[in-house]
């Protein structure tokens, strides 16, 4: 076990597989963008029960850059008025059907209009290629949410937050530091996307060399991408799971490699992203202003996460009173996918309570 980490870790640079898409040349309209077909799936195919508390149905709304995302929105059926809003996504490589949803459920049912979103080029949301990521898009995905929940007639728009999981914790932090329609955002289970590709876990990847290596890997991708018309996909979780792989990629196999949460659409459960989708993250830095972001934030993690210190030491670079820290003590990484008796729900609701006024 003495090879990198990444080796068995899941959405970043690690081993190839040998599956790919075809590219799709998209520019034989050149009066206007193309118009995205998108089948919706109508039944219910969540990885959670459904709830008999709230409304639920599909919704689409579009983006800055022309891309229709696709969410599910969840109304308590007791609503009456303009409610408070919150948009949900995450965890990264995954699809709303998973944890997203079912914390845009519980949250509904405590009183709140939720969405959960497929970002730009996952699940069914459009886009093309498929299954690659932007630190620029993604941020842009969230406040294209609220643009669409500022419209919304049964929505207050003085009072709308977002939640991001896992890489999309991360991913809302930045998303409220540049749009101040955010006025309350939770960040759970987080990483920081953007130094784990660039310094790789726990920073032990973090030199010239190292970054230009995977530059280099990436830009060879590239070009044979290129050159055999299809993307290369990186793979999803490790599947078969070796022996000795690390407890956090165990514990990713148990949510998205086994019925817990297993979703057909999801690239964690599948075969993962483009292999250079991870190119921008590796030249990018969230959380550079940080300290200027006035609206208040809280981030929940479990203090046995290996992802805990991407909680703690983007916490440190907040300032205000409203920001907060919730440490889960005993929780994983993982258990705040879907654990309902670990996720501090009320909690976050209480959270939004006192800052969505």
């Amino acid at each position: 076990m003495k090879k990198s980490i990444l080796s068995f870790a899941i959405l970043l640079i690690s081993t190839l597989s040998s599956n790919s898409q075809t590219m799709n040349n998209l520019n034989t309209n050149t009066s206007a963008a193309p118009v995205e077909q998108l089948t919706l799936t109508q039944e219910w195919d969540k990885v959670f029960p459904k709830s008999d508390k709230v409304e639920h149905k599909k919704i689409t709304f579009v983006n800055r850059y022309g891309i229709t995302l696709v969410a599910d929105i969840y109304t308590p059926k007791s609503a009456k008025g303009k409610l408070p809003a919150i948009a949900v996504s995450g965890p990264f490589g995954a699809v709303k059907e998973q944890s997203s949803g079912l914390y845009a459920q519980q949250l509904a049912e405590r009183g709140y209009l939720t969405i959960a979103f497929d970002p730009s080029f996952t699940g069914e949301s459009g886009g093309q290629p498929r299954r690659v990521a932007s630190p620029d898009i993604n941020t842009e995905d969230f406040s294209a949410a609220v643009d669409f929940l500022s419209v919304q007639p049964n929505v207050d728009t003085d009072k709308i937050g977002i939640l991001g999981i896992c890489g999309w914790g991360g991913i809302a932090i930045q998303a409220a530091i540049n749009d101040p329609r955010i006025k309350a955002t939770v960040a759970s289970t987080m990483y920081d996307m953007t130094r784990v590709n660039a310094n790789g876990y726990f920073d032990s990847e973090n030199t010239k060399e190292q970054r230009n290596a995977k530059r280099q890997a990436m830009a060879t991708q590239r070009t044979d991408d290129y050159r055999n018309g299809e993307y290369t996909r990186a793979g999803g979780v490790v599947d078969p799971l070796p022996d000795d792989a690390p407890q956090f990629v165990k514990d990713y196999y148990a949510y998205y490699k086994t019925p817990r949460g297993f979703h057909p659409r999801s690239g964690n459960s599948t075969d993962g992203w483009n292999a250079t989708s991870n190119l921008p993250f590796v030249n990018f830095k969230f959380f550079e202003y940080a300290d200027e972001l006035d609206n208040a934030v809280l981030i929940v993690h479990g203090d046995q996460a290996h992802s805990y210190y991407f909680g703690k030491d983007t916490f440190a670079k907040l300032k205000g009173d409203n920001k907060q820290m919730l440490t889960i003590k005993g929780a994983s990484h993982c258990d705040l996918y879907d654990q309902i008796d670990i996720i501090p729900f009320d909690e976050i609701a209480a959270f939004y309570k006192e800052y969505l006024k």
